[in-house]
This record gives C-alpha cells, sequence and structure tokens, in this order.
C-alpha cells in the first residue's frame, strides 16, 4: 500500500514538490536575487576598471605620454568602483598572508607530485585492465598553447607596468608634485624606523593599506580636509611671505651698509694714494734754498792736512852690533 500525505496525495510526490518549492525559493527569492544583483554589478565595476586603461591625455611635464596603468591605478586607488577596489585589497593582502604563512614552493611540488602520481597510476592500471590507458583516453587532441597575440598583450602590459613605476619614481624624486613628493619622503622615512619592528611582509599589508585606504578616507572628507589644507597653506603662505619680507630689508639694509662702507673706505684709499704721490713729487725746504743759490763752478779743495810719511821698511837679515866703517882712500897724501 502506498504511503498517503494528508491532503491524499504520495509521500514521494509531496517531497518533490517541497523541494522543487524550496529550489525555486533559494534560486528566484529575495536572497537570490540580491546575490545575482550584486554580482552584476561587480561584472560592471570590473568592466569599467579595465576600460579604464588609456592613456591620459595630460603628459608629464617633460612632455612625454604617461602609461595606461596611470589611469588603472588612479581609477583602482579612487574608489570609483568599490567592489573592485575592495576585492583587489582582498586579494593584495591574502596573497601577502598566504606567502607569509604557507609554504607556496613546497605546496606545488607536492601537488605536482600528486597529480603526476595519479595520471602514470591510472596510464599504468588502464594498460593492464583495459589495455588501453586513460590518461592517453583524456589526453587532448591538440595540446594548448600560448598565441602570439596574447603573449605580445602580455609582454604589452608588463612593459607599460613597468614604465608605470619608472615614471612615476622619476616624477616624485624631481618634485612634479610637491604634496606627493613630501608624502612619500614621509612614508620612506616612517618605513625607515618601522622596518626595524616590522617584518617585511608586515610593512608590504601597512603600504598596501596605506595606499587603498588614504584616498577613501580622502573621498569621504573631501570637503573638511581641503578647508583644512587650505588654512594650511594660507598660513604656511603668510608666514612665508613675512619672513620674505624680513629677509628682503636686512638684505637691502646689509647691501646699504656695505656700500656705504666700500665708499668711505676707498675715499680713504684715494686720499692715502694723493698724499703719498704729492709728498713724493713737492721738494724739500732745504732743496728748494740749495735750488735757490746761484751755482759756481767746482773745484777740488786742497789739503788741510800734512801728508804723513810711510816708514820705511827695514831690509831683511840680522842687524850688525858694531858699526861697520869702510876704509876710504886718503884724499890728500901725506
Amino acid at each position: 500500500m502506498a504511503d498517503t500525505a494528508p491532503n491524499g496525495g504520495s509521500l514521494l510526490e509531496t517531497t518533490k514538490n517541497n523541494a522543487a518549492a524550496a529550489y525555486d525559493s533559494v534560486t528566484n527569492g529575495p536572497v537570490a536575487q540580491n546575490v545575482k544583483d550584486q554580482h552584476i554589478k561587480t561584472q560592471t565595476e570590473f568592466s569599467n576598471l579595465a576600460a579604464s586603461r588609456k592613456t591620459p591625455t595630460d603628459p608629464a611635464v617633460t612632455g612625454q605620454p604617461l602609461t595606461h596603468y596611470h589611469s588603472f591605478f588612479t581609477e583602482l586607488l579612487s574608489w570609483n568602483n568599490p567592489r573592485a577596489s575592495a576585492i583587489a585589497y582582498s586579494s593584495i593582502v591574502s596573497f601577502i598572508f598566504a606567502i607569509r604563512y604557507f609554504d607556496v614552493i613546497r605546496w606545488a611540488f607536492k601537488l605536482s607530485s600528486m597529480a603526476l602520481a595519479i595520471t602514470v597510476a591510472a596510464e599504468v592500471a588502464g594498460k593492464a585492465v583495459l589495455s588501453h590507458g586513460l590518461a592517453t583516453q583524456m589526453r587532448p587532441r591538440r595540446y594548448y598553447t600560448v598565441s602570439r597575440s596574447t603573449l605580445d598583450n602580455m609582454i604589452g602590459d608588463v612593459h607599460e607596468l613597468v614604465n608605470f613605476f619608472v615614471i612615476e619614481a622619476q616624477r616624485i624624486l624631481f618634485v612634479e608634485n610637491t604634496a606627493a613628493s613630501v608624502a612619500a619622503c614621509i612614508a620612506a622615512f616612517i618605513s625607515y624606523h618601522l622596518v626595524k619592528l616590522v617584518p617585511y611582509w608586515g610593512l608590504a599589508v601597512i603600504a598596501t593599506t596605506v595606499a587603498f585606504f588614504v584616498p577613501l578616507v580622502y573621498k569621504s572628507n573631501q570637503e573638511l580636509i581641503d578647508h583644512h589644507i587650505k588654512t594650511a597653506s594660507d598660513a604656511i603662505n603668510e608666514q612665508t611671505a613675512q619672513v620674505r619680507s624680513v629677509a628682503q630689508k636686512q638684505a637691502d639694509h646689509i647691501t646699504a651698509v656695505g656700500k656705504q662702507y666700500a665708499g668711505d673706505y676707498t675715499g680713504k684709499v684715494q686720499e692715502m694714494l694723493r698724499g703719498r704721490g704729492a709728498s713724493s713729487s713737492a721738494p724739500t725746504p732745504k732743496q728748494s734754498a740749495l735750488a735757490a743759490q746761484p751755482k759756481k763752478p767746482e773745484f777740488p779743495t786742497p789739503p788741510t792736512e800734512e801728508p804723513k810719511l810711510k816708514p820705511a821698511t827695514e831690509p831683511a837679515g840680522e842687524v850688525p852690533v858694531k858699526p861697520v866703517f869702510t876704509e876710504t882712500e886718503a884724499l890728500i897724501a901725506s
């Protein structure tokens, strides 16, 4: 005897109807409809994010065109597509934690060995039992390859991404945007001290969080932040103008004093040079008197002292004690 339901139908049909109603309520109910709507919105936002990859119309200050990743990252970090930005942030943070806490390379080797063991076992068992390998039956008719167009697109995207980082680094280094350069300087200084306390993966999570949520906070409080920034900028400009005015006055005063001292010293040096020239060219009183006297012929002055005789030099040799007289002939003969 078949089981009957209270309303006279069979229990199997009642169960089927209840299951169909439950499935219909799940698939077509408000929860399912909400999930479908969110899925459609997410797809739309990702499509908008992909469509934003266009070369910006405003080039760099050097006139070089920017890459399409400039507009892409601007759209991503501006949270104009909140679902896409949230999914990107969650994916990056999850990837960082996966690299930190999971031995991805070891697991990759393990999964590769397991996959190869399964295919080899299926091939050997199939040949032993069914006379043809099972892996052979699952083999595609044509191996999958990467088309040249796909590879060219990938290489082009990598090239654009590398140029994005290179150009942005130079724009920050050469202060194309003062606010961005100041923010990068502060971030580098804080990172220098944080790296002593926080590991690199933690620093990567902090940097990702700051990069994604600072624009969101600014976008949510743009009017208040702009007001405070304008107030601070006006105060800085006033102080800068005041300091510039004071410095200009001091520079003018120092310049005037320097010119005055330079003029005084120049006059004194000129006076000294003129005094020396006049004293060297003007004759002395004695020279003037001598020049006024008439000139007389010059004669040699007569000697006033008697000439002194020089002592005769004694002959060399011994001097005799007794005088020696020579005999002379008599003048008169006796």
